[in-house]
Order: structure tokens, then sequence, then C-alpha cells
């Protein structure tokens, strides 16, 4: 038997009760172990490569680092939208890891140059690439430094820099990262008319903004509410505005862009509304919230809280809608009828002076269920607690 044709047989295994097994002569089974898991992996993070027969995977690690599906996906659209179909000659991809980015790209583009220094990707990137079609990548196994040195322009240069250090953790800062794309920017920008970048989420973009030129878009990227990617779009010329894009993919995708960062801010003096609204990951990552008054007609409860409402469903607002049930102070006859009406819920804390084990042990609350308790402060800088459920 082969390794392809055990892999094939097992796909749907448990490794660990695999690995007891005996297996026929001829198999690889180490070999085959990795292959079987990290293609259980794919079938929840790239379904379109695993129901490709005869692809090979990557450690562990890599399976790990590599996009999913969707955020692949995602930056494949941005460059269709900025680049058109005529003007999409050539891409290279400094960093190609296990290729899923690479492969969502070079779909795109007449000539693709897959690079990465890591000899065993670059082999399984050779199987690879024609069985997903992308029989023109030229894979080029080489330090992206020395590549650029040698290489000519592009179209568009595409970059994921490792964000561990040497001993394995992980780092945030854009100088620690690996390759360090402050130190090769000005020769970046000289070899390309856009240079996309992807970044730690847990990146202070502001700093990276102050620290690298040129940036036109900030892609702030969410699945379900998770903030998984950030996305820094560099131009060869000089650019004056930065807009940022605040993207939650999943299940209810939305898309939150901004251009003009001079806000104004409307805040409710009253209180809640009949609605309330929490910004997803994207908006709140990208510090660009206050934006949502203007363009959503919604306002904040205080200016230093990130909770919004309005009398009217805003159905498009990117991020949770609630339904303002009940609004309670912190008096002990107020607690007590909060007490007596809810014994179960979602707590949340948002410009309070609590954490939200502490506020959940004083009222003595289990947690789940439907309802959904906000604890926060109001304009007049006092303290509630805002009974809800979610907005249909």
């Amino acid at each position: 038997m082969t390794n392809e044709e055990f892999i094939r047989l097992h796909r749907g295994e448990d490794t660990s009760a695999l690995a007891l097994k005996r297996v026929p002569e001829g198999v690889d089974l180490k070999f085959c172990l990795e292959q079987i898991k990290s293609r259980q992996k794919a079938e929840r993070k790239l379904p379109r490569w695993a129901a490709v027969e005869g692809l090979l995977f990557p450690p562990a690690l890599s399976m790990e680092q590599c996009s999913s599906q969707e955020t692949a996906h995602y930056k494949q659209r941005l460059v269709e939208r900025i680049l058109p179909p005529q003007e999409r000659n050539a891409m290279v991809d400094l960093t190609a890891g296990f290729g899923v980015d690479f492969s969502y790209l070079a779909m795109l583009f007449k000539q693709a140059v897959y690079v990465e220094q890591q000899a065993n990707l670059c082999e399984i990137a050779h199987h690879n690439m024609p069985l997903l079609g992308l029989g023109h990548a030229e894979i080029c196994c080489a330090r992206c430094e020395e590549y650029l040195q040698e290489s000519g322009c592009a179209d568009l240069i595409f970059m994921d820099p490792a964000r561990r250090d040497g001993a394995g953790r992980k780092t945030v800062l854009l100088e620690d990262c690996t390759p360090c794309v402050t130190t090769m920017l000005t020769d970046l920008l000289g070899r390309c008319r856009y240079l996309l970048l992807k970044l730690s989420p847990m990146l202070d973009i502001h700093a990276a903004l102050k620290t690298l030129k040129n940036v036109c878009e900030v892609h702030v990227v969410s699945v379900d509410g998770e903030c998984r990617e950030l996305l820094l779009l560099l131009e060869a010329r000089e650019c004056r505005q930065v807009s940022f894009h605040c993207v939650n993919l999943g299940r209810k995708p939305n898309c939150f862009v901004v251009e003009d960062m001079n806000h104004v801010v409307s805040v409710a003096v009253d209180g809640p509304s009949t609605y309330l609204y929490e910004p997803n990951a994207s908006v709140l990552k990208a510090g660009v919230q206050d934006a949502l008054c203007g363009r959503f007609g919604v306002e904040k409860l205080h200016r230093n809280s990130n909770l919004f409402t309005s009398v009217q469903l805003v159905e498009d607002f990117p991020g949770r809608a609630f339904c303002v049930r009940s609004c309670f102070d912190f008096s002990k006859q107020s607690l007590k009828a909060l007490q007596l009406q809810v014994r179960k819920a979602n707590l949340t804390v948002r410009n309070f002076p609590s954490t939200v084990d502490q506020l959940r042990k004083r009222l003595k609350l289990k947690e789940g269920g439907d309802v959904y308790l906000f604890a926060t402060t109001l304009a007049d800088e006092s303290h509630v607690l805002v009974q809800c459920e979610k907005a249909e």
C-alpha cells in the first residue's frame, strides 16, 4: 500500500488511535499521521484545499500560522479592487510559507513568484501548485532579501513576516518581525506598485503608521467577531490619506470603511434608548468607533464608553445589536429588583470600575442565558446596568 492510499483510506480517523494500529508494508506511518492530522485541520480551515486529492500538507506550526480560506479570499478581493485585470502582470510573495495567500493572489496574475527560504515548504509548493491550477507559479527557494536584490519590478509584493523570535515566542512589534520590513521598506517600494503587508492583529496600528511611509489603506480583518489579521496596503507613490477598513467575515459579514478621521461624537445625555450596540472587534481595534455616530445616526452612552444607542434599529450596524429592556442604577433598591428579575446573564463591562468577575460575584449571577447585562458609565458619570436581549 502507498502512503497516498493509506491517507485516503484513513483520512477521517482519530490519529491517536491510528498510531497504535499495525500498518501495511511500505507505509511511512509518521508521515501519514502528520498528513491526516493536517488534512483534518484543513477541512475546517481550508475546505477548498482539503477537497483536492493528492495535496501535501506541512507540519503543525505552518498549518497553525497559515491564513484561512476566508481571509485569503478577502486579500484576493482587495487586490481585484485596486488593480484592474489589464494591470495584473506580475506578483511576488516574499514570505510564501505554505502558500495559501499566494495561491489566492496568484490566480489573478499572469506571472506569480513564490519565495520561501524553507526547502521543505518549497518542495510542498512544487507539488501542490499545479494541483491547484497554478501551473504558472514560479517556486524560488531563497531568502527574500537575496531575491529582492536580483529581481525586477512587480505590480504587487505580498509579505507576511514571521512573528516569532529565535526561541519560538510570539512577537508583535514591527521591528521584531523577520524579515524586518522597516529596514527593507525603501527597496520594497522601489520594486512594486503596491506592497501588501500581513501583520499581527496585536500590533499598535497608529505606531505602525508613524513608522511606515506611504500606507494608503488599513484593513482589520475579523472572522465571526475574532480579530485575525491586520493588513497594511502601501503604494509606491506618496499617500496623503489613510482609509480604515473594518471587516468582519463569517456568518454575518460586514465592512465599515472610514476615510475621514475628523469625527463628531454625539452623546446620549438621557441614557440608553430602545436599542444598544456594541461595535465589533475590527472597529475597536482600528480605533474608529467614534465615526459610527455620524454614519449610522447612533449616540454614545459616554464619550469614553464604546456602547451606542438609538431609538430606531440600525440593521447594518457593524457589531452586535440589542433591545434594551431595563436600566438599573446601583442603589440597594435597584440592585434588589435586578436580582429578583435576573438570575443568569451574559455580563459585559465597558468604562466601568469593576471587572466582570467582581461584578458577577457581587450580583450573584450565573453565567449564560438569553439576558445580556452591560455595566457602564453614562454621560452624567453615573454607573448603570443595562439589561438587554439580542435584537432580531
